[in-house]
């Protein structure tokens, strides 16, 4: 069994490193016929100012030619901009006339598309093997000898392994800051816009400021159930690799052309659509859930409840998130996600997609009447029975990747008194902030009236799409998790979190209930606490669970060995039962649960 094991993880080496080498496989070349833009104003000066520079017929590497290339673009929006001064075209206006950063973006990457050669365009399906293929088989022949070890959960040395260990307190704190200020500065050149990224930074030193001093932590340090004494390079290796597929796949499309190319077929066979940077990604999230959902089944085998859970996201992930999307658009129907809800699908009242369903006949419309139901009647409801983990642990795109390809780093999240303090400020403000841009894009919707109140309502779009959508969700939210833990965009961004924390907090019927008396201070519980709840503190007061964060995943009671968490729904105390800590008197005649 080991030897299939190292074969298997041997596999996925060839596949991982394969993945990567094909950045730089194959040359692009820009041509007068493969050229693609919008308007012949653009064209004719791209065409003039790339002869100049070489550029026009001249075979290059991707990497090479994306560069030049941006160069051309910019030098023609400057030179646009120049004739621009003595007059415009009838019609035209100068936002159109000259080039803007986001139509730079879709010409390379189009040129890349279209002017691309070399062994994956010509061989896409080989190379889709070599990857996806390789990396599946492997992963598999890892995982499934693991059906025959003993049935119950084992550390393993999870904090001495140089892959899980996590980071070191100032490495954390340098890697983090980093990585958010990196994120702001280039939504600044990329957005042209200083308000957003000012006032981002302005609320985050408000939230340090309160974090640090108003609620006195200053002295809090941030630790987990046990903290590593040295970093796990493995682990920072493996975030790194993720945080640039993220930027990649985000701000740099043209770059992983080759892997699109790859992808192509499917794309084809599914929708009858050429892929795109998202079917790839949706592909590839959906190949990762499953087997990395089937590691999951043999680590959890002993708990039913972890087995169907695990069953559970597979489904929805593949079903729902992505195969009846790209089926519909096969049938001329909008691409839609059902599991989806606002705001975590902050798009959701965005003009376009409620043009787009409105404008789709009746299954459109039905599309457009099951978000809103959902959110105002379903959503609540659901949580009011069973707690946020219908859906965060169930359903979820974003927790079926945390459960699955996070849940070896689940021991990395902050169970610090000062985390969860941050946790509060940012999640709710993350929601706060959702709330305003969807009323403010419901205003554009129905007055035609782009600003409000002197904002403009573009910008705000385009920072909570930038920073909340794409920077914190996909960047750090899923890039951190060899470095954090797995749910860092669950805890401290996700919106729709928030708002089913907020039902679940005050209203819902769900709580893990504690015996106490049982509890023998092991700390399994605190441990694999992917939310940062330090369970075993409420364990041993024999309080219930009830943190608005929690998800309801069930393995802190699956860990336990005395049996001491339970999940349970139940109608009774509701309104108070955070408030008291109980306390268990046992006596000659009888046994008392006192608060």
């Amino acid at each position: 069994m080991k030897l299939f094991q190292q074969f298997g993880l041997l596999l996925f080496c060839i596949a991982l490193l394969i993945f990567t080498a094909m950045l730089g496989i194959g040359t692009v070349e820009l041509t007068e016929s493969n050229i693609s833009v919008e308007d012949s104003y653009h064209q004719s000066e791209i065409l003039k100012i790339a002869a100049q520079e070489g550029l026009l017929n001249s075979p290059k590497s991707g990497i090479a030619f994306i560069t030049q290339y941006n160069r051309v673009i910019s030098k023609a929006s400057d030179a646009l901009a120049e004739k621009a001064k003595t007059g415009l075209p009838d019609g035209v206006q100068i936002w159109d006339y000259t080039i803007a950063d986001w139509r730079a973006k879709n010409y390379v990457a189009t040129a890349v598309t279209q002017g691309s050669s070399g062994p994956v365009k010509e061989n896409p399906l080989l190379f889709l093997f070599l990857t996806f293929g390789l990396a599946i088989i492997g992963g598999l022949l890892f995982i499934l000898p693991k059906f025959n070890e003993a049935e119950g959960i084992k550390n393993n040395g999870i904090y001495q392994d140089s892959l899980t260990r996590g980071m070191g307190l100032s490495m954390r704190y340098i890697y983090l800051l980093g990585t958010i200020i990196a994120v702001i500065v280039y939504g600044f050149f990329k957005l042209q816009d200083f308000f957003w990224p000012l006032v981002t930074v302005i609320l985050g030193l408000v939230i340090s400021y309160f974090v640090f001093f108003r609620q006195h932590s200053k002295d809090n340090n941030p630790q987990r159930s046990a903290s590593p004494v040295h970093t796990g390079w493995l682990g920072v290796i493996a975030g790194t690799y993720m945080l640039g597929f993220y930027i990649l796949l985000y701000w740099a499309p043209a770059y992983i052309n080759n892997w699109i190319t790859m992808v192509n077929p499917v794309s084809e066979m599914l929708s009858g659509n050429p892929a795109s940077q998202w079917f790839l990604y949706g592909l590839m999230y959906t190949c990762i859930v499953i087997v990395m959902g089937v590691r999951m089944l043999t680590k959890y085998q002993h708990n039913t409840y972890q087995k169907v859970r695990t069953a559970s996201v597979m489904f929805f992930q593949t079903a729902f998130a992505f195969l009846i999307p790209e089926i519909l658009v096969r049938l001329n129907k909008p691409w839609y996600d059902f599991k989806n809800f606002w705001p975590l699908d902050y798009d959701f009242f965005y003009k376009y997609n409620i043009d787009e369903l409105t404008s789709s006949g009746s299954l459109g419309l039905f599309m457009l009447i099951w978000g809103i139901i959902a959110i105002i009647i379903g959503i609540p409801l659901m949580t009011y029975f069973m707690g946020k983990r219908w859906y965060c642990s169930w359903v979820c795109g974003c927790g079926g990747l945390a459960e699955t390809l996070g849940d070896p780093w689940r021991q990395l999240s902050d169970k610090s008194m000062r985390a969860w303090k941050y946790e509060r400020f940012i999640i709710h403000g993350v929601l706060a902030f959702a709330i305003v841009m969807t009323l403010m894009v419901l205003y554009y919707y129905f007055t035609g009236n782009s600003s409000i109140l002197g904002l403009n309502i573009e910008g705000v779009k385009s920072w909570y799409g930038f920073f909340i959508g794409a920077g914190f969700s996909g960047v750090v939210g899923t890039g951190f998790y060899p470095l954090m833990g797995n749910r860092m965009w669950c805890r401290f961004g996700c919106p729709l979190a928030a708002y089913l924390g907020l039902i679940q907090k005050f209203k819902s019927r769900f709580r893990i209930t504690t015996n106490g008396g049982q509890c023998i201070s092991c700390g399994n519980c605190s441990t694999y606490c992917e939310m940062g709840i330090d369970v075993r503190s409420y364990a041993q007061k024999g309080q219930d669970i009830v943190r608005s964060s929690c998800v309801g995943c069930g393995v802190c009671s699956a860990v336990c060995p005395r049996g001491v968490l339970r999940l349970e729904n139940a109608s009774g105390d509701i309104a108070e039962r955070t408030d008291f800590l109980r306390t268990i008197h046992i006596t000659e005649d009888e046994i008392k649960i006192l608060s």
